[in-house]
């Protein structure tokens, strides 16, 4: 349906997509196609597309440029990045296992869980930083690894490659969920995964006004399953939100550069403020992941977590000292967002399952936006400067 295909460079595949694809009327950009269901051509002769849930040409258009960005064969669009999650469960049969790391996003962790307790699948978590704990995991012959890479909201950094090839020793598919990075920055299938995953509510829309998933499949059997699974649950994504995504895709390139010189202008700050205990960033050189994230990644992404030097009290303060970054849930848009992970996109996680992933009461995870980053260091200086008074209140008070 679209002229572009892979041996065109990223920035290229994603601004050309679906461009000159109507015959109609020869539209630059594809039309969006809000028919619920399409005439066949003739008794028992369907065309291209019978019914929306099924298929859709805007979607497809959207579908084909995230597999051909990622390098796939073929991209389902669904409803939602956990819809996304959702699919790719169905592959598996009653009872079979998942690997799935102990720091996941939250709305996994409560998902693969609850399957587990419901006796859908079996779900285990480790540590995949620690090669100890992911070959005993392994040992299990779970028929899905699961890899987030950079994890949310850590950052932690795994090895797709490495846990790729020990993972198909044991017959195991490889899902990475790369919504972190989105395929500028990293592309998991050349590096062994089998299936790639997306909330494209986050940078690959990056407007912050869709709600949508993607999945992105390197083996044509494996495309075939996800899209008949699509379209029995019904989770495919909205013809509409697909026309925005695409539109927003197209300035992917150009939106994830200034993402990311952004980001290593805050990282480097907050890595010296002395209110700071520690930054989580693969960018900056002391970062435990920061070698592998070099080998694998074009790019070191523009989502920071931070712990203050304080507690839960001291994180309330600075953000009442904010006016640009904005306390909102989700990541990836143009505009700069804070959120407090324990209380907000962890929330469903016991606070025991939070400590044993490392997150803690004083962490304030970051998405870097496209503003001018001078903005962003004065707003944060804001948010110190009242974790600053309310220290020298309660020493007065004392």
């Amino acid at each position: 349906m679209t002229k572009v295909v892979n041996h065109f460079a990223s920035d290229t595949i994603a601004v050309r997509a679906g461009i000159e694809t109507d015959t109609q009327h020869g539209a630059i950009t594809p039309p969006l196609y809000l028919s619920s269901n399409y005439s066949f051509a003739g008794f028992d002769e369907p065309r291209e597309f019978d019914y929306t849930r099924s298929g859709n040409p805007t979607r497809q258009i959207l579908g084909q440029a995230i597999a051909d960005l990622e390098q796939g064969v073929g991209g389902v669009i669904t409803s939602s990045g956990m819809s996304a999650v959702f699919l790719v469960l169905q592959l598996l049969k009653a009872g079979e296992r998942v690997l799935a790391p102990h720091d996941c996003y939250g709305g996994c962790f409560r998902l693969f869980r609850s399957y587990n307790e419901k006796g859908i699948i079996s779900v285990d978590f480790v540590d995949q930083t620690n090669d100890e704990a992911l070959l005993a995991g392994l040992e299990k012959n779970p028929k899905i690894v699961w890899i987030e890479t950079p994890s949310n909201p850590l950052l932690r950094v795994v090895d797709i490659e490495k846990i790729s090839r020990l993972a198909k020793e044991k017959g195991a598919l490889v899902v990475v969920d790369n919504t972190f990075l989105s395929p500028v920055l990293q592309k998991p299938l050349l590096l062994g995964a089998d299936i790639v995953i997306h909330s494209a509510t986050k940078y690959i829309n990056g407007h912050s006004d869709v709600v949508g998933g993607a999945v992105v499949a390197k083996d044509a059997a494996v495309y075939e399953d996800l899209k008949w699974w699509a379209n029995c649950t019904g989770i495919t994504g909205a013809p509409f939100d697909s026309f925005l995504t695409l539109r927003g895709l197209r300035t992917l390139d150009v939106r994830i550069k200034r993402h990311c010189k952004n980001a290593l202008r805050v990282a480097e700050y907050l890595q010296a403020h002395p209110q700071v205990e520690k930054v989580y960033f693969p960018g900056l050189e002391d970062h435990e992941g920061h070698e592998i994230a070099k080998k694998q990644q074009s790019g070191f992404g523009a989502m920071i977590s931070f712990k203050l030097n304080g507690d839960v009290e001291d994180a309330k303060k600075f953000l009442s000292g904010l006016s640009v970054f904005s306390l909102a849930e989700s990541l990836g848009g143009v505009e700069s967002l804070i959120c407090h992970p324990s209380t907000m996109t962890h929330a469903a996680v016991a606070i025991e399952d939070q400590i044993t992933a490392g997150i803690t009461q004083n962490l304030l995870r970051l998405s870097i936006g496209i503003e001018n980053v001078e903005d962003l260091l004065t707003d944060l200086d804001s948010g110190f400067e009242q974790c600053r008074l309310h220290e020298v209140k309660e020493v007065s008070n004392g």
